[in-house]
């Protein structure tokens, strides 16, 4: 069962839990990643080095699950900010994502609803796709409670 919970992903942070920056793939002419909105960017504002370190994977890469430091890990949703989130693309992060929560030994990870807030999508569509990769580890944050969509 998917393990929903309500409040703030910083606290969680702070807290030391693992915590998932929903991402694009878009390197600016300056070479970092585009974070313009969402947790993206407030992960950027609090952490200034992390455009940086996240483009210089994408490059190396392509867009994936990377373990960014600082206790973060990326979640790609779409390929630029400026482009609605894809299905498949969520999809492969949550493979990845367990994956390397396997690797890690990661005890506790939380995840904002992908794609759910400035992207557009729905939590209805999002969340059974969720479902077929989350486990107890895995804590999917919002900050408001709706009982209707949770």
């Amino acid at each position: 069962m998917l393990q929903l919970i309500y409040g703030d992903l910083w606290e969680h942070h702070h807290n030391g839990d693992i915590i998932a920056i929903t991402t694009g793939a878009l390197i600016d002419n300056k070479g970092r990643c585009a974070m313009p909105k969402g947790c993206a960017r407030q992960a950027a504002d609090q952490y200034p080095d992390l455009p940086y370190i996240l483009a210089e994977q994408i490059k190396k890469f392509g867009s994936h699950v990377f373990d960014i430091g600082h206790k973060m890990v990326s979640f790609p949703v779409e390929p630029s900010p400026f482009e609605n989130p894809e299905i498949k693309i969520i999809n492969q992060s949550c493979k990845e994502l367990v994956e390397l929560t396997n690797y890690k030994g990661w005890q506790r990870v939380v995840v904002p609803r992908p794609g759910c807030g400035h992207g557009g999508l729905s939590w209805n569509e999002v969340k059974p796709l969720l479902e077929l990769y989350f486990d107890q580890r895995f804590h999917v944050i919002t900050r408001e409670v709706d009982l209707e969509t949770s």
